[in-house]
């Protein structure tokens, strides 16, 4: 009955790691609809969804390994650098600065 070899197991794994992801770091993207978000969820599951059904189960693991790679680089590392909490995103304003944003949260050059 439970077996690992099946897209829906990729699909677990994928959902999963995409779930934690919006838990710990969640607070980087507040500034995103909720729409914008979803369909980022969406597009990163088909992403790695895809690489398995097309590449192969470990292509997938190596593109879901990468990503997390990337965001351990980019919070643990470059955010920390530039001033910023790479876990809480704070002082929230220096985050803005760096994403393009004024202080409110908004894209710069905006009128809304």
């Amino acid at each position: 009955m439970w077996r690992t070899d099946t897209y829906w197991f990729d699909v677990a794994v994928a959902t999963t790691v995409l779930m934690l992801g919006h838990l710990g770091f969640g607070r980087f993207v507040e500034y995103q609809s909720r729409g914008r978000r979803l369909l980022k969820s969406l597009a990163g599951l088909a992403l790695l969804v895809g690489t398995s059904v097309w590449a192969g189960r470990a292509w997938m693991y190596a593109l879901l390994a990468a990503m997390g790679v990337g965001v351990l680089v980019v919070h643990g590392w470059w955010l920390p650098r530039r001033g910023v909490n790479g876990w809480t995103a704070e002082p929230r304003d220096r985050y803005y600065a760096l994403m393009g944003l004024d202080p409110s949260g908004k894209p710069l050059g905006r009128p809304d």
